[in-house]
């Protein structure tokens, strides 16, 4: 599995775990909603300023986050 679609999964399996909708990350993160939904289907190549502000709006570390990958 590509590494775009790892990150994906695993945002979208914490944030799933969290109770939060892609909308709720997306106003949390300060992104847009369809934003997030193409980071979670492996689409885009996220940039690391995005991934801290999904890691915070998740509150998970970014260790956590890369956890299983």
């Amino acid at each position: 599995m590509e590494i775009k679609s790892k990150v994906g999964n695993r945002i979208k399996d914490i944030r799933e775990r969290n109770g939060k909708s892609q909308k709720d990350l997306a106003y949390t993160a300060d992104l847009d909603r369809s934003y997030i939904a193409s980071v979670e289907n492996g689409q885009r190549n996220i940039s690391i300023v995005n991934l801290e502000k999904i890691a915070i709006a998740l509150k998970v570390s970014l260790s956590e986050l890369f956890q299983g990958i």
